[in-house]
């Protein structure tokens, strides 16, 4: 069984960035693929970023140009570098593993299984 845990979140002026971190425990990253969601209080949780184990990404529109996904097998971990923060990015952000690794990877919530327990970001105005 998977475990994950999110970290890097924090208070960050608009403009600034944070990196997050999704460590993965008893499933490989290089092997299956990740996805990071957020969900903003009184709104559903949303798609944010994704990389498969082929490496290939996907972006939401909201944070394309803005936001990087990425991973480093070694650590068994996958990274959120997000630039050019603002407000509305604000939100709790989760990382989940998606069922099925498929080449590309999928921006279905229904399709991730397993998720960490989240971290925090919040942006000021």
């Amino acid at each position: 069984q998977a475990q994950l845990a999110e970290s890097g979140g924090g208070l960050v002026q608009a403009g600034g960035s944070l990196r997050l971190s999704c460590a993965a425990s008893g499933r490989t990253v290089s092997s299956n693929n990740v996805g990071w969601f957020r969900q903003a209080p009184g709104k559903a949780r949303e798609f944010v970023a994704a990389i498969a184990w082929t490496g290939n990404t996907y972006y939401a529109d909201s944070v394309k140009g803005r936001f990087t996904i990425s991973r480093d097998n070694a650590k068994n971990t996958v990274y959120l570098q997000m630039n050019s923060l603002k407000p509305e990015d604000t939100a709790a952000y989760y990382c989940a593993t998606q069922g099925v690794a498929s080449a590309s990877p999928s921006q279905n919530i229904n399709e991730y299984n397993y998720w960490g327990q989240g971290t925090q970001v919040t942006v000021s105005s």
